[in-house]
C-alpha cells in the first residue's frame, strides 16, 4: 500500500427532512448566495424547503448554472457576488452546481486578472469563501470533496481545479430530493459513480484489501440499486444507497493509498468540451474501450473485478473478456450508448482531441502510458 494522508472535514447530515437542519449550520449573520441550476428544485418542493429552513437569513439567489458550468455564466455569480458582499455560499442541485459553486467561491475573493487561471491550478488558491450543499442529484461526489470541473465556451475548454479551501462545511443528503428525477438524469449519476469508483480501483494492486474491498461495494451496490431506483424513482432505500455510494465514490477514500488512473476522464473531458455530450455518457463511451486496450497492464485487477464483482468464472482470459463486456452491458442497461457513434463524435474530433494532449505534453493513466496515440486508439475502438 502506497503511503497516504486523508483527512476529509465535510459533515454529512443524511436523511429525509434534514434540509430543516440548515439554519443549525450557517451563521445567522451570514448573507448568503443561493445557486441553482435550471430550475427543478421549483417543482419537487427543495426551493420552499431551503426557503423555510434559511428565514431570517439575508439571501441573494443565482439560478441557471448549467449541466457542465461555464466560465461565462459563473462569473455573473461572482459579479452579484462581490457587489452584494456575500460571505456564505449554499448550492441547492447536483453536482454541476456544486462544482460552479466551489469556482464561485474562490473567485470572488480571487486578486488577480483573469480568475480562469484558478481552473487548470495555474493561479494558486488562497482564499475562498465558506460554501454549504444541498445535494439533489447523486453522481458526482463533489459534495464530499474539494475537486470541481469548469467548462469555458469560448475555448471550448474543460478543466479542474482542486483546492482543500473549497471542501463543503456542510453537504445535506435527502434521498427524497432526488424522487422527481429524469430517467437520463438518474442513469447519467449512477455511470458516473461507478466510473469513479473505476478509475481508483482498475489499476493495479499494491496490496490495499481495505481499498480494493470498499471500491468492490460501492459498485456492487451500484450495480444492484441503481436498477432499482432507474424503475421506481421514489423507491427511498434505492435513492438513499446510490446517494451514499455515488458520495462515497468519490470523497478520497477509495483513493488512499492507491494509484488511480483518469484517463477516462480526461478523454471523456473533451468529447463534451467539443461536442456538448452528457459527461457520465462521455465516461461510458471511453472506458470499455480504454480497459479493452489496456487489458494487459490491467489484467489482474480486471481478473478481481470479474471474479468479485460479476462473479465470472472460467480462464483469466475469458475473465477479463467478460469483465470488459459486462461493464459495457451496465452503462447499456442503463440506456447509456457505449459507442461514440451515438454521438456526433467522428474522425475529426479523434484527430483533435489526439492534437490537443500533444499540445500539452500529456500522457495519464496510472503508469503515464496513455500517451496521445493511444488516447486516439481508444476512440477509434469506440467509433468502430
Amino acid at each position: 500500500m502506497i503511503n497516504f494522508q486523508y483527512h476529509n472535514p465535510v459533515r454529512i447530515i443524511f436523511g429525509k427532512g434534514q434540509i430543516a437542519q440548515l439554519s443549525k449550520q450557517i451563521p445567522t449573520d451570514a448573507t448568503i448566495m443561493m445557486t441553482y441550476g435550471g430550475g427543478s428544485i421549483f417543482k419537487n418542493g427543495v426551493y420552499e424547503q431551503v426557503k423555510s429552513a434559511l428565514a431570517g437569513h439575508k439571501t441573494v439567489e443565482f439560478g441557471g448554472i448549467e449541466a457542465n458550468p461555464t466560465y461565462e455564466t459563473l462569473m455573473k455569480a461572482v459579479e452579484l457576488g462581490r457587489a452584494e458582499k456575500i460571505d456564505f455560499l449554499l448550492a441547492v442541485g447536483g453536482g454541476s452546481v456544486l462544482d460552479g459553486t466551489k469556482f464561485i467561491a474562490a473567485a470572488i475573493p480571487f486578486t488577480g486578472n483573469d480568475p480562469w487561471q484558478i481552473v487548470g491550478n495555474r493561479a494558486k488558491i488562497t482564499t475562498a469563501l465558506p460554501l454549504g450543499a444541498v445535494l439533489t442529484l447523486p453522481a458526482t461526489g463533489s459534495e464530499m470533496n474539494y475537486y470541481a470541473v469548469i467548462s469555458r465556451k469560448e475555448t471550448h475548454e474543460k478543466k479542474g481545479l482542486g483546492n482543500p479551501l473549497v471542501y463543503p462545511k456542510f453537504s445535506i443528503l435527502d434521498p427524497e430530493t432526488t424522487f422527481s428525477l429524469p430517467p437520463r438524469q438518474i442513469a447519467n449519476g449512477i455511470a458516473d459513480a461507478f466510473t469513479h469508483v473505476m478509475e481508483q480501483y482498475m489499476t493495479y494492486s499494491v496490496r490495499a484489501e481495505m481499498q480494493d474491498r470498499m471500491a468492490e461495494a460501492v459498485l456492487l451496490t451500484l450495480i444492484d440499486e441503481g436498477p432499482k431506483m432507474m424503475a421506481n424513482p421514489t423507491n427511498y432505500d434505492a435513492a438513499a444507497n446510490v446517494m451514499w455510494a455515488a458520495t462515497m465514490a468519490l470523497n478520497g477514500l477509495l483513493a488512499a493509498g492507491v494509484p488511480t488512473d483518469w484517463a477516462t476522464h480526461q478523454i471523456g473531458h473533451e468529447l463534451t468540451a467539443l461536442h456538448g455530450i452528457d459527461h457520465a455518457r462521455t465516461l461510458a463511451v471511453v472506458l470499455p474501450h480504454l480497459l479493452e486496450i489496456k487489458k494487459d497492464t490491467k489484467r489482474d485487477k480486471l481478473v478481481q473485478y470479474g471474479k468479485r464483482v460479476w462473479q465470472l468464472t472460467g480462464t483469466d482470459d475469458e475473465v477479463v473478456a467478460g469483465a470488459i463486456q459486462k461493464t459495457a452491458e451496465f452503462y447499456e442497461s442503463l440506456g447509456i450508448p457505449t459507442k461514440a457513434s451515438a454521438y456526433p463524435v467522428t474522425e475529426e474530433t479523434v484527430q483533435e482531441i489526439v492534437k490537443r494532449f500533444v499540445e500539452r505534453g500529456m500522457n495519464f493513466g496510472e503508469r503515464a502510458d496513455i500517451t496521445p496515440e493511444v488516447v486516439g486508439e481508444i476512440l477509434e475502438l469506440s467509433l468502430s
